[in-house]
């Protein structure tokens, strides 16, 4: 909400507000973009409209948008840049801007042709962060172990159950922290698999493997709030629905009871999830399915993690490898 009011307070131009509040509505019903995408791309329009304000020294409108040069779009670029803004996010910004354009252009509202001549800035690839089969294991144990430090030692029975279970979907099922906690209490208890909304409202079928099913069992069967159906499965200390921030909270003091590198993330479970389907023999397409990867080039990231795992192998117990060191 607050990156929508930002977008309005940009745009005070009562024509361009109405196009901008169109566009909102398209990505939101038409694209389905999730709340947080969305949120970025009104923070980055927004940023944008800002900036240009203060470039020109006037108030946007529809028709000076149509006609901002590129030189225009290269300077924002350049602003922030020299704001330190990192590469993803650059592109992203404008990535962004050109959703708007295209709407504008085919809503006959604006025409951005300075757009044309930016190109969009390559992405750096990186891999995926997993953690060893070893460490995994130890992450989800300990989360359900009263008395360490991730428990802090005073939180009640039910909340170090409530952990082991969030964390065991997520290693367990490859679930999104936020699809994790966003499911609802009538789920459970869990049968051999688990229907998922994921990113843009896509519906996909994971399998429940015994131990994610019993963890989640164990938890509502000693968590001492009131769970309706319709609400979440998951809640806080107050019977709230549980924060994304506590899990990580719990990641960060799990990191420090095992020694573990700080790419031990709640997200790390997902992509270990996927890298170790893949060192045991999944193929790419399954494991797309599981992760509910639009795209199999985001899946084939963890086929380059896995080959660097082997070559790691490789290089310290091959015989040939040995010899040439």
């Amino acid at each position: 909400m607050a990156a929508r009011d930002r977008l309005n307070r940009a745009a005070p131009d009562p024509e361009l507000s109405q196009a901008l509040g169109g566009w909102c509505d398209w990505l939101t019903h038409e694209r389905r973009m999730s709340p947080a995408t969305l949120d970025a791309y009104q923070r980055d329009v927004a940023q944008c409209l800002e900036f240009l304000t203060d470039h020109h020294g006037e108030t946007p409108t529809l028709d000076r948008l149509s006609g901002l040069t590129p030189g225009d779009i290269r300077a924002w670029l350049a602003w922030r840049v020299g704001r330190n803004t990192s590469h993803a996010a650059n592109g992203r910004a404008l990535s962004s801007l050109k959703s708007l354009a295209r709407w504008l252009s085919r809503n006959s509202r604006a025409r951005l042709d300075a757009l044309a001549a930016i190109r969009t800035p390559r992405r750096r690839e990186s891999l995926p962060r997993a953690l060893s089969p070893t460490e995994a294991v130890r992450v989800t144990a300990l989360a359900g172990n009263p008395g360490t430090a991730a428990s802090q030692g005073d939180t009640p029975p039910w909340v170090d159950a409530r952990d082991q279970a969030v964390l065991l979907l997520l290693y367990g099922c490859g679930l999104r922290i936020g699809e994790a906690l966003g499911l609802a209490r009538r789920i459970a208890p869990l049968g051999d698999s688990l229907a998922v909304t994921g990113k843009g409202g896509k519906d996909r079928l994971v399998p429940v493997l015994p131990v994610v099913a019993e963890a989640v069992a164990h938890y509502l069967r000693q968590c001492p709030w009131p769970l309706p159906p319709d609400g979440p499965l998951f809640v806080g200390l107050r019977g709230h629905r549980l924060q994304a921030a506590v899990i990580q909270k719990l990641m960060r003091s799990l990191r420090s009871d095992l020694g573990l590198p700080g790419n031990a993330t709640p997200h790390a479970l997902r992509h270990s999830f996927a890298t170790h389907l893949l060192a045991s023999g999944g193929d790419l397409r399954t494991i797309q399915e599981l992760l509910g990867h639009a795209s199999l080039s985001t899946t084939q990231r963890y086929t380059a993690l896995d080959t660097g795992k082997l070559l790691e192998i490789y290089r310290k117990t091959h015989p040939s490898a040995r010899a040439g060191s």
